[in-house]
């Protein structure tokens, strides 16, 4: 009989709050696309490698007014999906690939 590793006490809270926020199709959708931001988006590989996506790319790309595209997004940085920075008025954001890997090996150990 094998027994599992122990996993952090916030684990549970964790994966429910990335469930939480990929439950949202466009909100997925802005993750996979968040995935290869050259191809989906009109910003430079400089950019988005350095900071990311402008949320008004994010916003034109959905057709969603700026304020829902603005909870849709602090939903995934809250859920840790992705990273925000600041460029003048501008947030930009860009997929925190360490988390995610993160996230998917306490889902493999949790299940």
């Amino acid at each position: 009989m094998t027994t599992r590793a122990e996993l952090p006490p916030d684990a549970s809270e964790q994966l429910l709050e990335a469930f939480k926020a990929l439950a949202n199709p466009v909100r997925l959708q802005v993750l996979q696309w968040l995935r290869e931001p050259l191809r989906h988006f009109p910003v430079d590989q400089e950019t988005a490698e350095r900071v990311g996506v402008c949320v008004s790319h994010i916003q034109a790309k959905t057709g969603l007014a700026q304020s829902t595209v603005s909870a849709y997004m602090a939903s995934l940085h809250r859920a840790g999906l992705v990273r925000a920075t600041r460029v003048g008025k501008w947030t930009h954001y860009q997929r925190d690939e360490r988390h995610i890997a993160r996230l998917v090996d306490l889902l493999g150990r949790s299940l």
